[in-house]
């Protein structure tokens, strides 16, 4: 994590330990050694005001991360040695990493955020957290001292990305500098104490052989996909909350070709596209005044003048979907977006809601219609419950009948129970249906054999 930059002892101060001074007796709010015996967490508290003392924090802003935790590491080290400190080697680098985190980065979420096992970290109060590993949540035994502790590190986190929490504005999205998407809410919003949920920022990029590894899809639909992306079909990723959409657009985004100019639209920076021509945009929040903020809307609108081959939309939610429409409609072929829906045609229907939130009153059989124009493939993702997320269906767009929407399923999972682990049981099939597309593929050279699509597989 990055030092804060602070310019004085007294902003330090005041951040690390609340409302009190620098002079002041009392305990400082925040927690210190979670984990240690009593009489080290004293040793600790001591310490770290004594640091926090002894430290020229001008100076301290100024350095980079490592710098800055090399200069506190020496003088807790010599703080321990002039006071021979009864810790053993262990204890007393504990006590110095964690005195490190408190002071340059988030305290007890550090350790959480340095677990590359925790995809999710959810905090409930300053006296519960709770953390998603492979798919399934657990409680952690870290927390927080106080509320002013907890309220300390949200500060923390929304200051560095130039965004505010307090009671006038009591809920913030923001992210880390590692990318991870962060939403925090305070009382009086909040009844019982801040809350905070990170999602973690993957760090590893999901490849398709780790995804069919992990079961979430099969060679056979993994070479379909391929092919409807270099085909240049829009793809609508739809599915619940931690369902995996995000890291899915990120797989289907690596089968894009490098020489495309690709612009990614978010409301947080999630996307890792590896090709060397994108650009990538981030919708603004308003300011303290109200005023300034940028919605997706307009950077969808934006990216129309930008000479884009494909438009990416890390998700779609509001009313810029029907410029999402248009941008597909009107030669951008080959964009892709996510959308939270339980089924596809569930994901149809909040596409045509949300283009409601425009204020146009387009009848419906023509929204209809240009909704099957654009979309041509949905493809369906769960978090089941044995915490893997799987692609449960792949839908081809057919066209309008009526004023209804037709769609043809060609890949579907089908589950038969639970096992006695917790464990899903099931298989991926295919249902014996070969899309329209198929012959789009053929067109393009894209090689996709008929027997893929026979049922069985």
């Amino acid at each position: 994590m990055g030092s804060f930059g602070m310019n004085d002892k007294a902003e330090l101060g005041r951040r690390l330990f609340g409302d009190s001074q620098l002079g002041d007796r009392r305990e400082p709010t925040t927690r210190l050694g979670a984990g240690l015996t009593s009489s080290d967490k004293q040793i600790k508290q001591d310490i770290f005001k004594r640091v926090v003392k002894m430290l020229d924090l001008t100076m301290l802003g100024a350095l980079d991360d490592k710098e800055a935790r090399v200069q506190i590491r020496e003088t807790c080290e010599a703080l321990m040695a002039q006071e021979a400190l009864p810790l053993n080697m262990p204890t007393r680098q504990r006590i110095i990493k964690e005195i490190e985190d408190e002071i340059l980065g988030l305290g007890p979420l550090e350790q959480l955020l340095a677990d590359p096992s925790v995809s999710d970290i959810l905090v409930n109060g300053p006296a519960q957290v709770y953390v998603e590993r492979h798919g399934k949540l657990e409680a952690s035994s870290i927390h927080f001292d106080s509320e002013q502790h907890l309220l300390t590190i949200i500060d923390r986190i929304v200051s560095r990305v130039g965004r505010r929490i307090d009671e006038s504005s009591p809920m913030v999205d923001a992210r880390l500098a590692d990318g991870s998407r962060v939403n925090a809410i305070i009382p009086p919003l909040a009844i019982d104490g801040p809350q905070v949920s990170i999602r973690r920022f993957a760090v590893e990029r999901l490849t398709v052989d780790r995804l069919i590894e992990l079961g979430e899809l099969t060679p056979e639909i993994a070479q379909v996909l391929n092919a409807i992306v270099h085909a240049r079909l829009n793809i609508l990723i739809s599915g619940g909350t931690g369902s995996g959409k995000t890291t899915l657009l990120n797989t289907l985004s690596g089968f894009i070709p490098d020489n495309e100019r690709i612009v990614t639209i978010e409301d947080s920076a999630e996307l890792q596209l590896q090709q060397p021509h994108k650009v990538r945009l981030e919708t603004r929040p308003p300011n303290i005044e109200g005023r300034g903020e940028v919605t997706q809307r307009d950077l969808v609108k934006n990216s129309l003048r930008m000479r884009p081959d494909r438009i990416v939309i890390g998700e779609v939610r509001g009313a810029e979907a029907l410029d999402m429409l248009q941008a597909m409609n009107t030669g951008h072929d080959g964009s892709i977006t996510t959308i939270h829906a339980n089924t596809p045609r569930d994901a149809l229907s909040r596409v045509e809601s949300m283009v409601a939130m425009t204020g146009f009153n387009l009848p419906t059989r023509p929204l209809r219609a240009q909704i099957a124009s654009a979309i041509d493939v949905i493809i369906q993702l769960e978090r089941q419950e044995d915490g893997i997320r799987r692609i449960i269906s792949v839908q081809e767009v057919q066209g309008l009948e009526g004023d209804v929407i037709t769609l043809s399923e060609i890949f579907e999972f089908r589950r038969k129970g639970i096992d006695p682990d917790g464990k899903v049981l099931g298989r991926f099939a295919a249902t014996g249906m070969v899309p329209k597309f198929q012959e789009r593929l053929r067109q393009r050279g894209l090689d996709v054999p008929l027997d893929v699509y026979e049922p069985g597989f």
